[in-house]
């Protein structure tokens, strides 16, 4: 299904916007969405945003309306970027206002699922990137709620949101960084791309200033806004600008001053699945951060095949508010006048014109320029070369030709730092000196002022490239080759004995004899030379390798020494290439393997045979695992006469089959046998002991309770717990137990047992005194911190106490002295390590015991020195 939030307003001041949204699951397969449409408005626009807006829900599929909402404007507030200097846009001129419509849906999920989308009437007029002349075009912003055709769960989705600044100063001509980068609440993967800005697919909406009523939005499908000027959806700032599809960061050299439509589409992936594709659309302004003037070029030459000036001022500075432009023929009659920061104009006639630009007329940062238009289409540069010997001359032809006027002047330039820069001939001659691409140009001028270039790339070499298929081959008698090269121009070979197309690139030979045969390429007075030698034998020669033993189940490369060019093993069903003249044979079973090796129609046999011996036999032992610094008892055997453990340091007897080992760490125990039987390898197998992590037993600080007080024990450390004795436990073998006394004791030491998963056991204590009273907090009367050990410090005794708020002591004065709300820490009598004189001091208590009671304490006691 789809939302559409429709926000009509004549918006040719809207210059972006985006849409976003969280959830939050109500039950019974509905959903709350809470979602947030953000438009960009030029700040300096008298026009307000649209208030209220109509949202209207689409089923996505089929277009049905489901209901229409409406929406208040949340929040319009500014952002911008300062420029203080009035002429120079170093930093431009950014600000906008942004507008913030913000409500709740509640949805049930379905299959297809739901489109946000927000739209406007119109975008700001004259995108750069847009078609030329095509007008005022609206604006779609959208996000998708996925569906369960995707995903059962994909309803339960937080849209990404786009988190870069929206604040964006770009620099023609410069490098360009703009992050899209989005943020993903539910952590899916998201992948970036640049795709269409969509139009509306209504005509208009209310008046200016979004005075009118809404106008409910129209279904779905959209279209995109027609792309021109030799960009496209997918290269909105030219083919320099790139966008990382993983981050979502536009980088680049950006493209010419103007402002373009940006929008970059992020899909949400969950487990593999695009589940929702959000968008966000942007007008980017971008600036050549230059003085403000009129720019042209020197002249405008429309010689070739046009007659129509598409004329753009070469500043765009975004501090150029108006332009004029004329143009006039040559009797100063004026024949086409705009305010367009970017016309074209056709002319009517062939001839010399003047174009003139004023910026910003009546202004501080006025400016204006006048260039000639020389208008004489039919003028073709074109030259060829001949000749690309080094150290001899180059012919260059000139067939450039004109429609209008004569040839009257030429410029050459050979690219031959070495040589003669230029010429002023018509058909010159250079000699280069040097090999190498040389990049030559033809400057051409008429009598009626038309320039223009021509380049063309060429290669000068000192002898002309040959490629040969081989430089050395064998044939046996009496076979024939085919010698063969490539290259560009004439051939020849040498000696013209038993060859036959010696004038050809591949002739072929049947020489009796090794022969070295050498072929002459020329190339328009270039020679290369190059050699093939022809090695000729009666017979094919053949020395096979000794035969050999192997462990079963092991490979072997056989070998030889041949001469052969081919090669064929049988029987080829072991044979892992049976084409190579040392292929790798996995032989299961003694075995005898035969080769023939070929020259042409010679060959010659060969026999070598493999013996297969199995492995010892060896097994080191099950894996086990045991308690920590405990005993391993290994139990290894082979059918082997040798053996060795590894690592054998820990062993008790390495040079048994069942040694002892006793392990901190987990270790690997490999057992490595050999036998005399023939197979050259040893044996291995490996027993994993495991050696359970070092059991650390906690059954919590020692404590004091009341008579009828809960205490929730809670030990640690293991899997499996033991505690003794039982006394006022709720389960004496669980890890955290339920304590309650029904009378007061002067210490019950529990003892905890501590297991791990392999049954591995330790113990730890806990004391817990019981006292019959109700909770309270025992404070003595008087301490004596004098280093005996005995009473040094002063501390409280909490029984029933559930949290202690403070503990504090005073001195005479009313100075604090000490506070710790902990029980076993206690005074010691000092202040910053200076002793307190001896005397009666003050203490305060704030407590709360285990039935939420809280209670405040003060006394006195006595520090005796």
């Amino acid at each position: 299904m789809l939302l559409l939030a429709s926000l009509y307003v004549r918006a040719d001041h809207i210059t972006g916007g985006e849409v976003f949204y969280t959830y939050t699951a109500l039950g019974n397969n509905l959903y709350r969405y809470n979602i947030t449409v953000k438009l960009f408005m030029d700040c300096r626009s008298p026009r307000q945003f649209n208030n209220p807006s109509t949202i209207s829900i689409f089923n996505r599929g089929n277009g049905q309306r489901i209901r229409d909402i409406s929406a208040n404007l949340s929040s319009d507030n500014l952002i911008q970027l300062p420029n203080n200097n009035p002429c120079i846009t170093d930093p431009p001129d950014v600000c906008y206002r942004v507008g913030l419509y913000e409500f709740t849906v509640d949805l049930p999920a379905n299959a297809e699922g739901y489109m946000i989308t927000a739209q406007v009437n119109f975008r700001i007029y004259s995108l750069t990137n847009l078609t030329a002349g095509y007008g005022n075009v609206g604006a779609t912003y959208t996000a998708e709620i996925p569906g369960t055709a995707q995903l059962n769960e994909a309803p339960a989705n937080n849209s990404a949101q786009f988190t870069g600044s929206d604040l964006v100063v770009v620099c023609a001509g410069n490098d360009m960084k703009y992050s899209f980068a989005a943020t993903d609440a539910d952590g899916d993967q998201l992948r970036y791309s640049f795709c269409n800005a969509w139009q509306t697919t209504s005509n208009g909406g209310p008046g200016p200033g979004g005075g009118g009523s809404n106008v409910y939005p129209q279904p779905p499908p959209y279209v995109s806004v027609p792309y021109g000027n030799g960009f496209e959806s997918t290269t909105p700032l030219g083919p320099d600008v790139k966008i990382d599809l993983n981050t979502g960061l536009i980088t680049g050299i950006a493209p010419a001053s103007g402002i373009y439509v940006v929008t970059v589409c992020v899909e949400e992936i969950r487990n593999g699945k695009v589940i929702a594709r959000q968008r966000k659309d942007l007008q980017i302004k971008i600036t050549a951060c230059t003085i403000a003037a009129a720019s042209l070029p020197v002249s405008y030459m429309l010689c070739r095949n046009s007659t129509t000036l598409q004329m753009e001022n070469r500043s765009l500075s975004p501090l150029i508010r108006t332009y004029y432009w004329e143009i006039q023929n040559r009797d100063a009659i004026v024949l086409f006048t705009s305010t367009d920061p970017k016309p074209g104009f056709t002319f009517p006639d062939t001839g010399t014109y003047q174009v003139k630009l004023v910026i910003n007329r009546g202004d501080q940062c006025a400016d204006s320029v006048i260039t000639p238009a020389y208008v004489y289409p039919g003028m073709l540069p074109a030259f060829d070369a001949n000749g690309l010997c080094v150290n001899k001359a180059t012919s260059f032809i000139n067939r450039s030709t004109t429609r209008y006027g004569v040839l009257s002047s030429w410029d050459w330039e050979f690219g031959d730092a070495n040589g003669a820069p230029s010429s002023q001939l018509r058909d010159p001659q250079h000699t280069y000196t040097s090999t190498g691409s040389k990049l030559a140009r033809l400057l051409v001028f008429n009598s009626n002022g038309c320039v223009d270039t021509a380049y063309n790339l060429i290669d000068i070499i000192d002898k002309p490239p040959i490629t040969m298929a081989f430089r050395d081959t064998l044939i046996c008698i009496p076979d024939k080759v085919q010698l063969i090269a490539s290259g560009t121009g004439n051939f020849s070979w040498t000696p013209n004995t038993r060859i036959s197309g010696a004038n050809t690139s591949k002739p072929t030979a049947d020489p009796l004899t090794t022969t070295k045969y050498y072929v002459d390429l020329d190339e328009s007075g270039c020679v290369n030379r190059d050699s093939v030698l022809v090695r000729v034998v009666d017979h094919v020669s053949l020395q096979m390798m000794p035969d050999s033993t192997i462990c079963l189940g092991d490979t072997i490369r056989l070998h030889l020494l041949s001469d052969g060019l081919q090669f064929n093993w049988s029987p080829g069903l072991n044979v892992l290439d049976p084409g190579s003249a040392a292929p790798r044979v996995a032989s299961p079973i003694t075995m005898r393997y035969q080769v023939t090796a070929h020259i042409g129609s010679c060959s010659a046999q060969g026999l070598v045979n493999i013996t297969s011996v199995p492995y010892p036999l060896v097994s080191a032992g099950p894996d086990m695992t045991i308690c920590y610094q405990a005993l391993a008892h290994l139990n290894g055997s082979t059918n082997g006469n040798k053996f060795t453990w590894t690592p054998s340091g820990p062993l008790n007897a390495p040079n048994t089959l069942d040694p002892f080992a006793r392990l901190i760490n987990s270790t690997p125990f490999i057992l490595t046998a050999w036998d005399d039987k023939g197979c050259p390898k040893p044996s291995f197998d490996t027993a994993f002991i495991t050696v359970l992590p070092k059991i650390i037993p906690f059954a919590g600080n020692d404590t004091n309770v009341v008579v009828g007080q809960p205490l929730h024990l809670k030990a640690s450390g293991g899997v499996k717990y033991s505690w003794s004795p039982s006394t006022g436990l709720s389960d004496g073998h669980i890890a955290d137990p339920v304590a309650l006394y029904t009378s007061s004791s002067r210490g019950i030491r529990y003892k905890v047992k501590v297991y791990d998963i392999g049954d591995c056991v330790d113990s730890t204590y806990l004391l817990v005194k019981v006292y019959d009273t109700k909770p309270s907090v025992f404070v003595p009367n008087a301490f004596t911190p004098n280093g005996d050990g005995k009473n040094d410090r002063f501390r409280f005794i909490a029984a029933g106490i559930k949290n202690v708020e403070f503990f504090r002591v005073y001195n005479r004065w009313g100075q604090l002295v000490y506070s710790n709300p902990i029980s076993g820490a206690g005074w010691d009598g000092t202040v910053a390590g200076k002793l307190q004189d001896a005397g009666t001091y003050v203490w305060m208590i704030r407590a709360t015991d285990y039935n939420g009671v809280v209670f405040m304490e003060k006394g006195q006691m006595v520090l005796i020195r």
